[in-house]
């Protein structure tokens, strides 16, 4: 499947570029159909997901088939390294962008609001707000309706969530450590407890998510501290759910006996994504939780 051109591994022409591209048009037309209440949306989202799915299995399978097989050299590994880190840089410019959209409304747009009465009269500028719907309270046995809103605590679940984040970053380091020193039995078992801590965090974010609409008030319609807390929040879960499932995979290959002390990329670049994706958690347990 595959040809070396002047030293440097080049695939051959594959049609899992284009397939999967179809597959990422067909989930976005499902989505725009699916927003504007046509039958037919969510049967066109299910279609592209998992066209997607299966190309990913497919072209993911055929590289790691080809590195199991040595088809690459050092070269290919630095390309690879690259390719992660632009990538890494990107995702950290993603979350970026949110936080400065939380930076600008707490520090400038509340403020501004309250001080000249801009979109409505009697407008308290203290964070966090809903806007014109109510006021923030602090108990929330006290709710009388849905126009009021709870915020949500940080030494709850965020805390126990932000404890088993920094404890995987551990246990997966141990497991690379491991891997170092050609122990199969370290590598295992520190990537299933990483799998098992990355999972209580999705556990525990989708009960915290429970606990926000059913007794805190707080919802996506709750103003601008109801958007940007489960914007940061969800995306975060997303890429730790997408770490999760790559932690998985890659505890399947190692029972596989794959990975080599000198040659690993597929194991590190998890590891990179893991590690950063805990960093990006205290950013937001300090600035979305606790401040």
């Amino acid at each position: 499947m595959s040809a070396a051109e002047n030293h440097y591994y080049v695939p051959n022409p594959s049609p899992y570029p284009i397939i999967t591209s179809f597959g990422l048009f067909v989930l976005a037309l499902g989505t725009v159909l699916t927003i504007n209440s046509l039958g037919a949306g969510p049967w066109f989202m299910l279609g592209g997901a998992a066209l997607i799915i299966f190309m990913m299995v497919r072209w993911f399978g055929a590289v790691v088939r080809e590195s199991e097989g040595g088809a690459y050299n050092e070269q290919v590994d630095r390309s690879f390294r690259w390719g992660m880190v632009w990538f890494i840089f990107s995702e950290a410019m993603f979350f970026a962008a949110f936080f400065g959209a939380l930076f600008y409304v707490r520090q400038f747009a509340v403020q501004w609001i309250g001080d000249n009465e801009l979109l409505w009269p009697g407008f308290e500028s203290a964070w966090p707000t809903a806007g014109p719907q109510g006021p923030a309270i602090a108990e929330p046995d006290t709710l009388p309706g849905a126009n009021q809103f709870a915020p949500m605590g940080a030494w709850g679940i965020p805390a126990i969530n932000t404890l088993i984040l920094l404890t995987s970053g551990a246990t997966l380091t141990w497991a690379h450590w491991g891997l170092l020193e050609n122990k199969r039995a370290q590598l295992i078992t520190g990537l299933f407890m990483t799998v098992a801590l990355g999972i209580a965090f999705m556990v525990l974010q989708v009960y915290e998510y429970a606990h926000a609409y059913l007794e805190l008030g707080l919802t996506l319609k709750t103003g601008i501290y109801g958007a940007t807390f489960f914007m940061l929040t969800g995306f975060h879960g997303m890429h730790v759910t997408m770490g999760t499932i790559m932690l998985i995979v890659m505890l399947v290959r190692s029972l596989k006996g794959h990975f080599r002390p000198q040659s690993h990329f597929g194991f590190e670049a998890v590891a990179w994504y893991w590690h950063f994706v805990d960093v990006v958690w205290l950013g937001l347990f300090v600035f979305v939780y606790w401040l």
